[in-house]
């Protein structure tokens, strides 16, 4: 059985920092609005309690030695955490495989999948972890 490396205490605190965000801005908006109405209200709660993020991150994706660029990570948290946004009526196992995409990708292991068109925000939250 394969024995993983905790995830880092700093990666941790820039996770909570960011639901703590999200729990903020789904509380104040709540469920309806497009994807881009909560990235943009993310990006200024974040901003707001002084959390370091990059939004619309471009990244590589390396593929037999050869880097393609194209990527876009919704938001890079603390150089250590991804975040997805979405705005969607129901999680797909392909949302999923997207974000665990991103971290192959990235060689980070923690992000999250938040889904804002939820009644409660915790039902629309999948921490993943590589």
């Amino acid at each position: 059985m394969a024995r993983y490396e905790p995830i880092p205490v700093e990666a941790e605190r820039w996770g909570k920092a960011l639901l703590d965000a999200a729990y903020e801005v789904h509380s104040v908006l709540g469920a309806g609005f497009i994807e881009r109405i909560y990235e943009e209200a993310l990006c200024y709660e974040l901003a707001l309690r002084g959390v370091q993020f990059e939004r619309q991150k471009p990244i590589t994706v390396p593929y037999k030695g050869h880097l393609i660029e194209g990527q876009r990570l919704d938001l890079l948290v603390g150089g250590l955490v991804i975040a997805e946004i979405k705005a969607v009526d129901e999680i797909h196992p392909v949302h999923l495989a997207q974000l665990m995409s991103y971290l192959k990708a990235t060689g980070l292991r923690l992000g999250f999948l938040i889904n804002f068109n939820v009644p409660h925000l915790w039902d629309g939250i999948r921490r993943i972890v590589l």
